[in-house]
């Protein structure tokens, strides 16, 4: 029994010629950010954009990661800060358009990926120890 194909296959250079024109418009519309390099632990500032009605506005939001979870274009990060005694938690997008900058203010020494229990503690009990650098010794 024969089968007869009405529509016929693109051979597959010519398919691969199309997926490499299309991956490379993606590429030029779509720009990526550079994120400095972060984990659990770490001392970051979020410098993102608040958008009141017509007017923008840069804020920033300064505290530990407490996770990192994702990958690609769906990563995000958790930071927590306490002000004025309260915990305060915020999930960002790491390639979010509406973040302006991140900056890592210190390393901190854990030895786990998420710190929840950083929730349960208040006071020293909730600090994170610094990771201590080697520096150039000055003559």
């Amino acid at each position: 029994m024969l089968i007869f194909n009405h529509f016929p296959l693109p051979l597959p250079s010519e398919k691969l010629r199309i997926m490499n024109a299309v991956n490379f418009v993606h590429e030029q519309l779509t720009t990526i950010p550079t994120v400095p390099t972060f984990k659990a632990g770490d001392n970051v500032t979020v410098n993102y954009k608040i958008v009141e009605g017509t007017k923008e506005r840069i804020q920033s939001f300064k505290g530990d990661v407490i996770k990192r979870q994702g990958v690609g274009a769906t990563a995000s990060f958790t930071v927590r800060k306490i002000s004025d005694g309260v915990g305060v938690e915020r999930l960002f997008p790491v390639f979010s358009p509406n973040i302006d900058s991140i900056t890592v203010n210190k390393v901190g020494r854990v030895r786990r990926a998420k710190l929840f229990f950083l929730r349960e503690r208040s006071g020293k009990s909730a600090r994170i120890k610094e990771k201590r650098r080697a520096v150039a010794k000055k003559d």
